[in-house]
């Protein structure tokens, strides 16, 4: 028996030799197209950026496809401090301990940490939710949405109350290291109107002992910055990369 070939039809489409995306470019060397002469980010020269810009401003630009302003710099950078590491309790910060004890290779700490990182529990995995929370809630009145939320939930007999994303108990209390970053936030010129509105709806939270969450400080500045929910996700692991 002879198996017969299937007709191959081709699109005939034109090899692509401009090596680009929205995002980056790269002007190939004349000598040898594989190597890149030139790079740009969203239309900026990197040696220029390297010359006369912070890391955080190309961060921003990275994500945004533009400068952000003197305002938005600013905040943006005391998020970048804010949660520069989640701290030795933290489930990913464990993991990589684990990892690290085990013997895993160096370069591979990092990624299972980040592994951990992206779930939802204290995770990247609740922050693109916290931001369609937010951004859904934030023209209602924060006592009113902290009511309904009480009266449409039923605490867990054991562990912690997420009531809604990047709202919550934190081991049976409000966290305190979160409530303090969203007050030192909140004072800056370049504090937006979901920062705000979630720092009211946490304090009409306390009484029952929660407030905010990290996470949800996190996607309420990063929304306000103009982040897309899935970068802010993004943004979360790489800035809190134990």
């Amino acid at each position: 028996m002879v198996k017969k070939a299937k007709k191959v039809i081709r699109r005939d489409d034109p090899y692509a030799k401009k090596i680009s995306t929205k995002i980056w470019h790269e002007q190939p060397s004349e000598q040898n197209p594989y190597i890149a002469q030139q790079s740009r980010c969203h239309g900026y020269d990197l040696i220029e950026l390297v010359k006369e810009r912070s890391y955080v401003d190309v961060l921003y630009l990275l994500f945004r496809s533009e400068l952000p302003t003197k305002e938005e710099a600013v905040i943006f950078e005391q998020l970048l401090i804010s949660f520069i590491n989640p701290g030795p309790r933290h489930p990913a910060t464990r993991s990589a301990i684990v990892a690290g004890v085990g013997k895993t290779d160096h370069v591979h700490i990092l990624p299972i940490a980040l592994s951990t990182l992206s779930g939802n529990f204290q995770g990247a995995g609740e922050v693109e939710p916290a931001v369609r929370f937010l951004r859904t809630n934030a023209k209602k009145p924060p006592e009113q949405v902290a009511l309904a939320l009480l009266d449409e939930g039923a605490k867990p007999a054991e562990g912690d109350w997420s009531i809604a994303p990047g709202f919550g108990s934190y081991y049976g209390g409000v966290d305190l290291m979160a409530e303090q970053l969203a007050q030192q936030l909140v004072t800056l010129p370049g504090c937006g109107k979901l920062l705000s509105w979630g720092n009211e709806l946490s304090h009409a939270l306390h009484d029952h002992q929660m407030g905010w969450l990290k996470t949800g400080v996190a996607a309420a500045v990063l929304a306000d910055l103009g982040f897309l929910p899935f970068a802010c996700a993004s943004l979360y692991q790489l800035i809190s990369a134990p």
